[in-house]
């Protein structure tokens, strides 16, 4: 009776022993994935990031290239530090376009699965944030211009000016493409299964701090001094009804204001959900192995990349100059190279805004060395 009890139980162990292996040997055998494969998220949208992406760089790259053209000769006719800036955002707008959504979504992610080499996966991902901080960072020096414009109207005179303009650019421009060289080391949050390192949490925080939190610092704070600055002005105008001459430049300067507000509004609201999904990922729960996280992280990224493409829309909304300009590109008519109520020779120099700030001194010495009538000016006989 011991002898058959021994023989049972050891039997009834070896049943135990060799059932639960067998099912999970066979069943990794039959789906051939590692362990960390088997807990993936997978992609619940589908296809339908493909055909977003793909009708995004099909609509947004032509009508940046139109908005480009169209500022240029705006900027060619006005001579106007204001589109160059808004010439510097068009030009980021594209190469995030074709960097993030072309190079990075549609091609390595769609047609390869990133099955790519990872020196190339990763350089390319120090182009995308590059193109990224471009992107953002060339709203910021058309905030200050604008801040500037209306809250010290005489200092803008003095430093604002094409020359100027281009130089900010591209000095904003080298550091952008500066600042995405650490990006080179960005974790794929696609592939990469294990806990974020020290490096990813000091990436991913550079990462939201450059794109987001101070760009946005600086958008609420000018913007906030401009908005402060329009209602002081607003208060005083009616004691100013009677200067009719004065009320034009007003209603300018608050169709531009409105531009601004617009451009940052849109990328705050935008970029947002982006921002929070990414520190989720990096905090909460990961990428991939969660399918909400994976879902909320695709339809962020779709929301932050159609920032790039609304730009012309909102130009177009509210200048009137823009859209003469676009209207006379889609026409075919080259525009008139200077402006409508000013002949060539009338025309000012680049530096007119600096030589401005002494036409006061000019005028009170002219009236000082010419005479008041002509009975003055007769010499007598």
């Amino acid at each position: 009776l011991q002898m058959n009890k021994h023989t049972e139980n050891k039997n009834i162990k070896y049943i135990v022993m060799i059932d639960w292996p067998n099912v999970t040997v066979s069943g990794r055998q039959e789906l051939d994935l590692k362990p960390e494969e088997l807990q993936k998220s997978k992609c619940v949208l589908g296809f339908i990031p493909v055909v977003y992406y793909s009708v995004l760089l099909c609509v947004g790259v032509p009508v940046n290239i139109l908005t480009a053209v169209a500022l240029s000769r705006l900027a060619c006719r006005t001579k106007k530090a204001l589109y160059y800036y808004l010439l510097a955002v068009t030009g980021s707008d594209i190469l995030s376009q074709l960097f993030i959504i072309f190079v990075g979504f549609l091609l390595e992610t769609a047609v390869f699965h990133r099955d790519v080499p990872e020196l190339l996966l990763h350089s390319v991902s120090a182009a995308e944030f590059a193109a990224n901080h471009a992107s953002i960072w060339s709203t910021v020096p058309l905030t200050v211009d604008r801040y500037v414009a209306l809250c010290h109207p005489l200092l803008h005179r003095q430093i604002s000016y094409p020359a100027r303009a281009r130089k900010i650019i591209v000095a904003v421009l080298f550091l952008s493409l500066a600042s995405g060289v650490p990006f080179f080391w960005w974790s794929d949050m696609w592939r990469n299964s294990h806990p974020p390192t020290a490096l990813d949490t000091i990436l991913v925080w550079t990462h939201v701090t450059i794109i987001y939190f101070l760009p946005c610092s600086i958008f609420l704070v000018l913007n906030s001094l401009i908005i402060h600055t329009l209602r002081l002005r607003q208060r005083q105008q009616p004691c100013q009804e009677e200067h009719g001459p004065k009320l034009a430049p007003s209603r300018r300067l608050g169709k531009t204001t409105a531009m601004l507000l617009a451009i940052t509004s849109v990328f705050s609201v935008l970029w947002a959900p982006r921002t929070v999904v990414v520190i989720y990922h990096l905090y909460v729960s990961s990428v991939h192995s969660d399918w909400r996280v994976h879902l909320a992280y695709d339809l962020s990224n779709m929301l932050a990349m159609l920032n790039t493409a609304v730009n012309f829309f909102l130009y177009c909304f509210v200048s009137k100059a823009f859209r003469s300009a676009v209207r006379d590109i889609m026409l075919l008519r080259g525009g008139p190279l200077y402006p409508r109520s000013m002949p060539p020779q009338q025309q000012a120099p680049n530096n007119a805004s600096i030589s401005s700030l002494y036409s006061g001194n000019n005028k009170r010495s002219q009236r000082e060395s010419t005479p008041l009538s002509p009975h003055r000016a007769r010499k007598p006989l």
